[in-house]
């Protein structure tokens, strides 16, 4: 038995409009500096899409599976070592929804295998980038995911109770 979810779910509200919620997801400058990489497509069902790092090199590649801008993107998720491997492939749905002077973000990550390395990378990822996209999109500050992503856990800070 594993702990790592076949389906990875997170929920955040952001203060901003569901267009620049959109914007920031699909446009290629926007995901750079809060994801630290670029989300490249035409965002056409049907077409490719490519998570692109800062060196050039593609982190995931995948199809945009279904698109209704400005509320709702579906996005099949293989990193590219995996391509051939149907088993390692996943899909994430964004859910964009106005929610009085707020948006609720909901990304699901689901179609995984359970206990893949795939699973376990996106439950610690995703609520870092989402986290970072929030916060760039409410101060027009992006954190730096980067130096937090390289942080391992024994690194990290330790909260002191008092």
């Amino acid at each position: 038995m594993t702990d790592a979810p076949s389906e990875f779910v997170y929920t955040t509200y952001i203060s901003s409009t569901p267009q620049k919620v959109w914007d920031a997801i699909t446009t290629p400058e926007f995901a750079r500096q809060y994801w630290g990489s670029a989300n490249v497509s035409d965002w056409k069902p049907g077409s490719r899409w490519e998570m692109i790092r800062a060196d050039g090199a593609v982190q995931i590649i995948g199809e945009v599976l279904e698109r209704r801008r400005p509320s709702r993107l579906v996005l099949s998720w293989v990193s590219p070592e995996n391509l051939a491997n149907k088993t390692e492939h996943s899909r994430v749905t964004f859910e964009i929804e106005a929610v009085g002077p707020v948006v609720r973000l909901n990304v699901v990550h689901d179609e995984l295998k359970a206990g893949s390395e795939m699973a376990k990378g996106i439950s610690k990822g995703w609520p870092m980038v989402l986290s970072g996209l929030k916060t760039f999109l409410e101060t027009g500050t992006a954190a730096d995911i980067m130096s937090i992503k390289s942080c391992s856990s024994a690194q990290a800070p330790q909260a002191k109770v008092a």
